[in-house]
């Protein structure tokens, strides 16, 4: 997979969500933003990203997935302490 093609499926799952995609092909970084996060837990977010892309794991396509998640508000507060 590329890393085009991971965005892809974030994007089917959560469309309403600004995602990035980092990686060389069988590892990537995920960093998604989106108001579908607020007031849930780091590993509620975290499912619902995994959820979009569970497929492609179970299927072999994808082997490494590290997700990033944010509101849009929790990025901005990210972006100022230069976290992403």
């Amino acid at each position: 997979m590329d890393p085009e093609e991971v965005k892809k499926l974030i994007l089917l799952g959560l469309p309403d969500c600004e995602v990035t995609i980092k990686g060389d092909g069988s590892h990537f970084d995920a960093v998604v933003i989106g108001e579908i996060f607020d007031g849930k837990s780091l590993v509620a977010k975290q499912k619902l990203v995994y959820a979009t892309v569970n497929e492609a794991i179970t299927g072999g396509q994808l082997h490494a997935l590290s997700i990033k998640t944010y509101t849009p508000a929790e990025w901005e507060k990210a972006k100022k302490l230069q976290i992403s």
